[in-house]
């Protein structure tokens, strides 16, 4: 796959890309846009990663407390404040048990393996811009052994009858929701609950790549014990939408959990302590969770907004997908070079405090001279009206290039 898409997850964490890290120029010009986005008097979002070491480490001692008996040993090899997490996590999916993973990449890799010995089928059915395609480097296979294949290629989750008719067994089906790099795209519940159906009917598993399944709960209208219930096992993040440092659980029936706890270790995850990140999911947990509806709500204000914006601005081609967003994020797409418009983001940061776009990417395939970029709101965008979006558009289209 090529870098960009690499770039969009490791810029959105608040990471340096793999090729930033190698070139002294895009790694000024990296630590140039984060100390602007820090330092934003108005943004849609902040995210933990744009804080420094120390305001990490003093926003997780501040959470500690709340969250867990800081008179307890620490964790060992997934005991204490670890089990506590995997505890609650399991509690508000609904699954019989949850383990803990460093990362969401190995907690699916051994979630599909288990699932492969268990059917007989090492044949995975995902979409080809589904994360263990775009971002993980073939460690499906190269890992894991096994294999993918694409029920369709549309920017969309595949259909029931898509699943139904595909020509050929798989063992497992995997659904990521909501689809990040279709747009944050979502099927109606009644959908989905049609592609399970179909997928069962060919005596398969389905398995949620659920990295952002908390925020999904206000599109299907369902709380998210009962979208995980739809699945055989789920997977959610930790780093994502409710803003900790790393990390995810798997979840799913206790046989699976155990079975994923020995692979776990094989794959080398029975890390000695985790406490800071399993602290700080519980305080994400805590915090975001009951305002995850409010932000989708505002998300959908934003893009309305937008379009209105670039429409009255008479800016030409123009998208705002989906309109309305599924969740609380979504993508721009404008005719021009991502680097344009991201000096063009970080100039109005830098010289108005306010933070309407961050980075702009160019896409693996598509017209030349365009580029996109991924929109979120979190609480900081609460504030914004309608109006607040518009004249913060009408700024940043300003500092664009004249086309001739």
């Amino acid at each position: 796959m090529a870098d960009t898409n690499t770039q969009v997850a490791d810029e959105a964490a608040g990471e340096p890309a793999a090729q930033d890290a190698a070139d002294g120029g895009e790694e000024a010009r990296r630590l140039r846009r984060l100390t602007a986005w820090r330092r934003a008097e108005r943004t849609l979002s902040r995210i933990p990663q744009d804080r420094t070491l120390g305001e990490q480490l003093a926003a997780l001692t501040a959470d500690a407390g709340t969250v867990t008996e800081l008179g307890l040993p620490a964790d060992i090899y997934g005991d204490g404040v670890v089990a506590e997490l995997e505890e609650r996590v399991a509690g508000l999916l609904g699954t019989e048990a949850a383990a803990f993973f460093p990362s969401g990449t190995m907690a699916q890799q051994v979630a599909l393996r288990c699932w492969a010995a268990r059917t007989g089928n090492p044949t995975v059915a995902l979409h080809p811009l589904a994360h263990p395609e775009m971002h993980e480097g073939g460690a499906l296979s190269a890992v894991s052994g096994l294999r993918t294949v694409h029920p369709t290629s549309e920017p969309r989750l595949p259909t029931a009858e898509e699943i139904r008719d595909f020509p050929e067994p798989f063992g497992t089906l995997m659904l990521e929701l909501p689809l990040r790099d279709a747009g944050f795209v979502l099927p109606t519940w009644e959908e989905l609950e049609a592609v399970v159906a179909a997928a069962r009917e060919r005596e398969a598993v389905v398995h949620f790549d659920g990295a952002r399944l908390w925020e999904c709960a206000t599109h299907f209208g369902r709380g998210p014990a009962e979208i995980a219930a739809l699945a055989d096992s789920v997977y959610v993040s930790f780093y994502k939408s409710v803003g900790g440092i790393s990390g995810a659980v798997l979840a799913g029936s206790a046989s699976l959990v155990e079975e994923a706890r020995t692979w776990r270790h094989r794959y080398g995850g029975q890390i000695f302590q985790q406490f800071p990140a399993a602290v700080a999911a519980l305080a994400g947990l805590d915090r975001e969770l009951p305002n995850l509806p409010a932000y989708v709500a505002q998300a959908k204000t934003v893009a309305a907004a937008l379009t209105e914006g670039f429409t009255q601005a008479g800016a030409g081609w123009f998208r705002v997908h989906p309109e309305p967003p599924h969740t609380h994020q979504f993508q721009v797409w404008l005719p021009y070079e991502a680097e344009e418009l991201t000096e063009a983001s970080v100039l109005q940061v830098e010289e108005t405090g306010v933070a309407l776009f961050r980075r702009w990417f160019t896409p693996d395939a598509g017209a030349p001279g365009v580029a996109f970029t991924e929109v979120t709101v979190g609480e900081a965008g609460l504030e914004w009206t309608a109006e607040d979006v518009r004249r913060a558009l009408a700024d940043f289209l300003e500092r664009l290039p004249r086309k001739g």
